[in-house]
């Protein structure tokens, strides 16, 4: 069994080759662009992502979209992280919690899957706060600002123990879940 990852992220398709390779299913890396929809609900982009997808075609694939919600910001960046990322960074974001009490925030992480004819979207959230400050050199994005514990930010957990408590590995777990509830997988 074979399921297409479709992401411009290599790092992506590792870490979803390590968390199926019990259930015998391979990943395959594919480059695929598609419009994301503009909405604030991760649920919608993933779904219409689908949509198009499987117009185009393709099927047994794997699609998400994550964002950092931030509860003092009205959710702000949400489904618009990469481009905050890409203009403001943390230290926009940073500076727009300035003196601001409510420092909480979640990562969340919306997985679409099309795979044996069945269609399953599911979302993985990890709580959390912003930090002060940035802290770390791991993770990428919003991982230096972002502490799920309240002691350490996400760049500095390693990886592995990251994915035990992350949005994409919630997700990724509710995912597996949902596919063996199906009976379309069995494992682990």
């Amino acid at each position: 069994m074979r399921l297409k990852v479709i992401t411009s992220n290599p790092g992506k398709v590792e870490e979803y080759r390590r968390s199926f390779s019990d259930l015998g299913i391979e990943m395959e890396h594919l480059r695929l662009p598609y419009d994301e929809v503009q909405t604030s609900d991760l649920s919608e982009v993933v779904s219409k992502g689908m949509d198009e997808i499987v117009s185009k075609g393709v099927r047994d694939f794997i699609v998400d979209d994550s964002g950092l919600f931030v509860d003092s910001l009205k959710g702000f960046p949400g489904v618009w992280s990469a481009y905050a990322q890409k203009t403001i960074g943390n230290k926009g974001i940073l500076k727009l919690m300035e003196g601001v009490e409510d420092r909480g925030a979640e990562f969340r992480c919306c997985i679409g899957c099309d795979f044996a004819g069945e269609r399953i979207i599911v979302t993985g959230v990890c709580r959390g706060v912003i930090t002060c400050s940035e802290k770390g050199d791991g993770g990428f994005g919003f991982d230096p600002i972002f502490s799920e514990d309240g002691v350490r930010t996400f760049a500095e957990v390693p990886t592995a123990e990251k994915n035990e408590t992350s949005h994409r590995g919630n997700a990724v777990r509710l995912l597996i879940e949902e596919m063996k509830r199906r009976g379309l997988v069995r494992g682990r």
